[in-house]
């Protein structure tokens, strides 16, 4: 199996966790916080989204998704490109309003389609490629994807246990 295989495997897992996390959930349900602080279904599928947006487009050189487009004014947000929700407060995690499941569903699938792309080109010595400087040891594109991917992956299952929360009333 070639390196851009098993990174297209672990990527294209991720829409339909996605779908599965937010399937049927209101507008309220998807704001609604299990508890004082904690973040709710759409702050983190619209957070993981954001990360796999903002790190992709660095790596491919290009303009986010988030930034071109309606994506934030449908989830009430201004089109900042530097917003992926880290170190959010409270008051900004209940500011991520998406209007729908399918708000967060569509715009997941338009990152998660040019992810594939980038990863259906890739070859075992671009993951050696140094992507970040500003870390020691230098962070090389391999280590960057497996980094999006952990953190999507935490995120898209936070989501899906809060749903699990949401649904049983606790």
């Amino acid at each position: 199996m070639e390196i851009s295989d098993v990174l297209t495997e672990t990527y294209g897992r991720l829409p339909a966790l996605v779908r599965a996390a937010v399937d049927g959930l209101s507008p309220e349900q998807l704001r609604r916080a299990p508890a004082p602080g904690a973040n709710p279904v759409g702050w983190l599928v619209w957070h993981l989204t954001r990360v796999q947006d903002h790190h992709v487009a660095d790596l491919l050189d290009t303009g986010q998704l988030w930034a071109t487009g309606d994506w934030a004014a449908r989830f009430g947000l201004s089109a900042d490109p530097d917003d992926t929700g880290y170190a959010h407060t409270p008051d900004q995690v209940a500011a991520v309003a998406p209007e729908s499941p399918r708000v967060l569903v569509d715009y997941h699938d338009a990152v998660a389609e040019r992810t594939r792309g980038f990863l259906a080109g890739l070859r075992p010595a671009d993951l050696d490629r140094v992507v970040d400087e500003a870390w020691d040891p230098p962070v090389t594109l391999g280590v960057r994807l497996v980094s999006i991917a952990e953190d999507d992956l935490q995120h898209v299952g936070q989501a899906a246990y809060v749903r699990g929360l949401l649904l049983t009333g606790r």
